[in-house]
């Protein structure tokens, strides 16, 4: 072979080995882009994470559960003007191409040329089609082989899917700020609205948003919303889908918005919904925040609001008394003062309040507010103020608009608490507040806050006597005791909370006055061991020491579940599962969750005439139902005649216990009607005293009044039903129940009263049947006690003088 021969052979070989070694190159980078290509056809049955959406007992949204903010909403029921608005923006040919658009690319490439000249960002020209595979299959890196997937993934998808399961899928996955992922949801963030009810005007802004949400953002860049807005509602009229009149009146539309993002429209459950939240994650894992389910909550938004209110005054009342502690912050009164008040949390349930700054304290109080309205502080609150810590110029202070005029002293509280509500028979929690202001503070003291009840443990005490050989005229001995104490050598005294002593009382005498060394008695009687074990099978407690000091309330529980175990009283003895979530559904309406597990076999049968389906109850029988009705009863004595007289202001059947803690660290009240039972706690964080007076009856008892007012004013005034096996006897003027067999010798005929036939006439009376002196009142403490006169000595061990 000649030399040039030669040379071109060696030449040709080398370009060929060449174009061998870069198309092996260029297969193997090939094979390692597209390895880990996924499935288009995996987005057949793809449904993009959706919130679990929580309702009311009425169907009130509450919440919404979820880690992207997503309103599912199919195709079929979006409106036509909507999906065109986002095509006109994003992809006019949509339903012409097949998954990449060459001339919409080559429109793109071209206006890339001017961006890059100038320094804007470059316009990737992609279908929805190939948003839907970026958004949903890969990720959003800027490179040449996403793009090359991007565009392969896009022809895939339109031969698995419809053109409008591509579109369904593009606008339920969408990011659209606000904290909006799809349509759905930023209809509702945007603007409090389904997508039926938006404007054009209003669709048109909603598809400005995938190109950039903060770029348009409706408060802060208004102005370029509005442009790209009305540029949509241009290209919109263009293309003929609305008319020029039309979108003539859509531009001239202004653009509001919701300052932020709301979750519900109903803001009194945030404790309920956050406890909701714990327990649905609890029982459902991370699906809770991703599947989408319907999620109907026990709660009943008319309690729930009264509840709020109730509590929220109580406390505020509680910090009156205590008087005002001072301004935290001040400031010179110069401009700009307003951004530092501002920074100063206030309780968004305190919307009325407004931040303002003190501007003089000669004669007066002035105030200056941060939306510039000058006033002066109401002379009470002004001589409150200067009782307490006074005030100073440049203190930064809330105030609230007077009634009367002026403005009203406000101060958060230091102290807190919590009240539950709950349906004695279905163990429904029908309103639950766990704190003062869950704005500043989320933890919740109904379920997370364990205290020592104090008395308000003592009806366990009781029962657990009544379920043992007692009967509720049995007397014990209310008289000083000596016991050994916690360490050796140690005594032990309890003591009445005024240090004085009844002699012999009835068990219904010595509940109703909260005897503690009765109590104590009672206990060592019956035994520590039933106490304990009744207090645990009634979930008061999940363990306790048997020991006597117990029995005064000296375990810890949460005001949840002394709520609970009280609606055994009231039910008949069941042991309740208090839940706050009733029903849980899927996306296609298949129960998932159920709160009531009863069994009904003939419940679908149908109506064929026959007698109608059973029901039975549920629940462990805890108590026998006499034993519930006693303790029911002497309770309802403890309003009547007893630690709890206040409450007779609500003119209706009401029982009830107080509680006060050593030094006067916690206050309680758990109160019942036939139809609700519900628990108060007043405490501070720290466990710190609540000061001296500062009982159950001070402290607690006028928050249940308060909310068992609205709560129950339309409810009928029903008498506690006594069980059917239940015997009766009058015993010192009050009718008693009994178990068969332990009943008077005299008979009396069955009142459907627990009080009987004596009942104190409803409203606040002298209380003279039982014991002469007039009507018992006064304020119970760690003791409970009052100071009633002594009463007459009883002549046996089952004293039934009085009987007839």
């Amino acid at each position: 072979m000649k030399p040039p021969e030669r040379w071109l052979a060696v030449a040709g070989v080398t370009v060929l080995s060449a174009i061998a070694v870069a198309g092996l190159c260029l297969a193997i980078y090939a094979a390692w882009l597209f390895h880990d290509m996924p499935d288009a056809a995996d987005l057949a049955d793809y449904r993009p994470p959706t919130a679990t959406r929580a309702y009311a007992w009425d169907g009130t949204l509450i919440g919404e559960f979820s880690r992207e903010r997503r309103i599912n909403v199919p195709y079929d029921a979006m409106p036509p003007q909507l999906v065109q608005a986002f095509m006109a923006a994003e992809d006019r040919s949509f339903f012409q191409h097949g998954g990449v658009d060459p001339a919409g690319l080559s429109r793109a490439m071209i206006k890339n040329v001017f961006n890059l000249m100038q320094g804007r960002r470059l316009e990737g020209g992609s279908t929805i089609t190939q948003q839907v595979a970026k958004n949903v299959l890969l990720t959003s890196d800027v490179t040449l082989g996403r793009k090359m997937k991007e565009a392969i993934l896009a022809g895939s998808l339109e031969r698995v899917l419809t053109k409008e399961q591509i579109l369904e899928l593009y606008l339920n996955e969408i990011w659209l700020g606000y904290r909006s992922y799809g349509v759905g949801a930023a209809a509702y963030n945007y603007f409090g609205k389904s997508i039926n009810d938006l404007t054009l005007a209003e669709s048109a802004y909603l598809a400005a948003l995938p190109k950039g949400p903060q770029n348009y953002h409706p408060i802060r860049r208004k102005q370029q919303a509005l442009e790209r807005r009305n540029w949509i509602i241009r290209e919109m009229a263009s293309l003929g889908w609305v008319s020029h009149e039309e979108a003539r009146k859509a531009m001239a539309e202004d653009l509001k918005v919701q300052q932020a993002p709301a979750r519900a429209r109903y803001k009194d459950a945030d404790y309920f919904v956050e406890e909701v939240r714990r327990r649905g994650l609890a029982t459902m894992g991370d699906e809770l925040l991703e599947g989408g389910y319907y999620m109907r909550t026990t709660l009943d938004p008319r309690l729930q609001t009264a509840a709020r209110v109730a509590l929220m005054k109580g406390l505020e009342a509680y910090d009156r008394r205590h008087g005002w502690r001072g301004a935290k912050f001040r400031v010179d009164i110069a401009p700009g003062w307003e951004k530092a008040a501002l920074k100063i949390p206030k309780p968004a349930e305190r919307a009325e309040w407004r931040h303002a700054v003190v501007t003089d304290t000669a004669g007066g109080v002035k105030v200056l507010t941060v939306e510039n309205v000058a006033g002066e502080l109401v002379s009470e609150d002004a001589a409150w103020a200067r009782a307490g810590k006074g005030l100073n110029i440049g203190d930064l202070i809330f105030v609230e608009p007077g009634e009367q005029g002026g403005f009203r002293l406000r101060q958060i509280p230091a102290v807190n608490g919590a009240l539950v509500a709950i349906e004695p028979y279905s163990g429904r929690v029908l309103a639950m507040v766990g704190g003062y202001s869950f704005s500043l503070q989320n933890f919740n003291r109904a379920t997370q806050a364990y205290r020592q009840p104090g008395s308000a443990f003592k009806p366990i005490v009781y029962a657990a006597a009544l379920e043992n050989g007692y009967t509720p005229s049995s007397v014990v001995m209310d008289s000083a005791i000596s016991l050994p104490g916690a360490t050796p050598g140690s005594v032990w005294r309890p003591e009445n909370y005024n240090r004085k002593y009844y002699g012999a009382l009835t068990l219904r005498r010595g509940l109703e006055l909260s005897r503690n060394t009765m109590t104590v008695r009672l206990a060592q009687g019956v035994g520590m061991r039933r106490v304990v074990d009744l207090a645990k099978r009634m979930d008061v407690v999940d363990n306790m020491d048997p020991v006597l000091s117990m029995s005064l309330g000296a375990g810890e529980t949460t005001p949840f579940r002394l709520t609970a175990a009280y609606a055994s009283f009231v039910n008949g003895g069941r042991k309740i599962n208090p839940h706050l979530i009733e029903l849980v559904q899927n996306r296609e309406g298949e129960v998932i969750l159920k709160a009531d597990d009863r069994k009904c076999p003939r419940c679908d049968a149908g109506f064929s005439g026959d007698e109608s389906p059973r029901v039975p109850p549920g629940g462990e029988q805890v108590l026998d139902p006499v034993t519930a009705f006693q303790i029911t009863s002497m309770l309802e004595g403890v309003v009547l005649r007893g630690t709890a007289t206040s409450a007779l202001v609500l003119e209706r059947p009401v029982g009830g216990k107080t509680g006060t803690t050593n030094e006067y660290r916690s206050a309680w009240f758990v109160g019942f009607t036939p139809q609700v039972v519900a628990g108060v706690f007043i405490g501070f964080d720290d466990n710190r005293s609540l000061g001296n007076g500062e009982t159950g009856t001070t402290a607690a008892v006028p928050i249940f009044i308060d909310f068992m007012s609205e709560a129950a004013k339309d409810w009928p005034k029903t008498e506690f039903k006594p069980p059917k096996t239940a015997k009766f006897g009058m015993v010192r003027g009050v009718r008693e129940a009994f178990r068969p067999g332990t009943e008077p010798q005299a008979r009396v005929p069955v009142s459907t009263g627990a009080g009987g036939g004596a009942r104190a006439p409803r409203g606040p009376q002298p209380y003279t049947k039982a014991w002469p002196g007039g009507r018992v009142s006064g304020a119970d403490t760690a003791a409970d006690a009052v100071r009633p006169p002594p009463p007459p000595p009883p002549k046996a061990a089952d004293d039934m003088s009085g009987l007839y």
